[in-house]
């Protein structure tokens, strides 16, 4: 039944979708995006120092590159990285340093190179290979399937989702579809074909549903755009395509709830089960109580790790705030900022849908997760 389940999953994706490099060439030609070559440091022609006011020193190159594929691998050309303007950051590059060289056009029609960022390919794999050994090396079968379900849904999302935003198609309805189909693999794929996961799908779903309710409900309220982030300036300028960015928002808060709201609501389900087998003379509301002690300790820790996460990719935020500068010189002008606002949204009603997936999961997983010996 399992086997089958999945290969219906699979079924569906390429019937729907049975060309991803289509979807992929024409989000590349609708955008207008830059080609991106990979080259390497041939030669430093120049390199000028400047210190800011502050302290901080920034250090410009002019390079000589040579390209390493495509119809102008073999050539040699000159990056004028050296200028006036005062830029946040640069790379300070080396002699047979790889690179990401992008190809474009002026207004004139005229071929122009930019130095982007190194190649970093080479490290990340190696991360990637050390990261797939440990999972399966502690966590075995199911620490492949884990794999495998990972695999599948970055598929969807990267594979599906995005070529199908890019092409015009609505960003809510396609991330509610894509949600349900990562959130059957993820189930079924790392416990199973049985009924603790179709408890696990329903409640899961349950609760996405009262999540999306209430991103709905408060993005609306607080007048979020879902523009007041810097990569959707990016998005606007770079897509031909009108895309919505108050739903791409709420399709965002879905996906992002999805991943927590698997663990709480497997773990759930899993120690109700556990606790019904250990003594199954246990009455359900004695069953709901101890597992939920469980639940409570266990949403404690998601609650603190997930802002932790927050509080760590929004570090230099944080320090931002607390310069009192412009736009953040009170606590009112910080929570009224849309990009504080969008992120206080994000974070509380992801927080609220997980607190209410403990007690849907565990009464659902007591009053139907019983077998008939039981029952009886």
């Amino acid at each position: 039944m399992k086997n089958k389940f999945l290969f219906s999953i699979f079924l569906l994706l390429f019937v729907l979708f049975p060309n991803t490099s289509f979807l992929r060439a024409e989000v590349n030609k609708s955008s207008g995006r830059a080609e991106m070559l990979k080259a390497e440091i041939t030669q430093i022609l120049k390199e000028k120092e400047t210190t800011r006011e502050n302290g901080s020193k920034i250090k410009q190159q002019d390079l000589e590159v040579g390209i390493l594929e495509g119809n102008l691998k073999g050539q040699r050309i000159v990056y004028k990285g050296i200028s006036d303007l005062d830029v946040v950051s640069s790379n300070v590059y080396q002699v047979g340093d790889h690179v990401l060289l992008a190809r474009s056009q002026d207004a004139e029609g005229n071929e122009i190179f930019y130095v982007t960022d190194y190649v970093r390919g080479n490290s990340l794999l190696w991360l990637l290979i050390i990261f797939i050994v440990a999972i399966i090396a502690v966590g075995g079968k199911m620490g492949f399937r884990a794999l495998l379900s990972l695999a599948v849904s970055f598929f969807l999302i990267m594979k599906v989702l995005v070529p199908l935003v890019f092409l015009g198609y609505d960003p809510l309805l396609v991330g509610v579809f894509i949600s349900f189909l990562v959130l059957m693999v993820l189930v079924y794929l790392t416990e199973g074909w049985n009924k603790k996961s179709h408890l696990a799908v329903l409640a899961i779903g349950i609760s996405l549903v009262v999540t999306a309710i209430l991103a709905y409900v408060f993005s609306d309220w607080s007048r979020l755009s879902g523009t007041a982030q810097e990569e959707a300036t990016f998005l606007i300028d770079a897509s031909k395509q009108a895309i919505d960015f108050h739903k791409l928002l709420l399709a965002a808060i879905i996906i992002g709830t999805l991943g927590v709201l698997d663990d709480v609501v497997i773990g759930q389900v899993e120690a109700v089960t556990q606790i019904r087998e250990a003594n199954p003379n246990l009455s359900n509301p004695q069953i709901f109580k101890m597992a939920m002690k469980v639940g409570r300790a266990h949403l404690g820790a998601i609650i603190n790790t997930l802002f932790l996460a927050y509080a760590g990719a929004s570090l230099p935020l944080i320090l931002l705030f607390n310069l009192h500068q412009e736009p953040f010189l009170s606590f009112s002008q910080v929570i009224n900022n849309e990009e504080i606002a969008t992120e206080i949204v994000r974070t509380l009603v992801g927080v609220v849908g997980l607190c209410l997936s403990a007690p849907i999961a565990t009464i659902m997983a007591v009053r139907y997760g019983q077998s008939k010996k039981n029952k009886g």
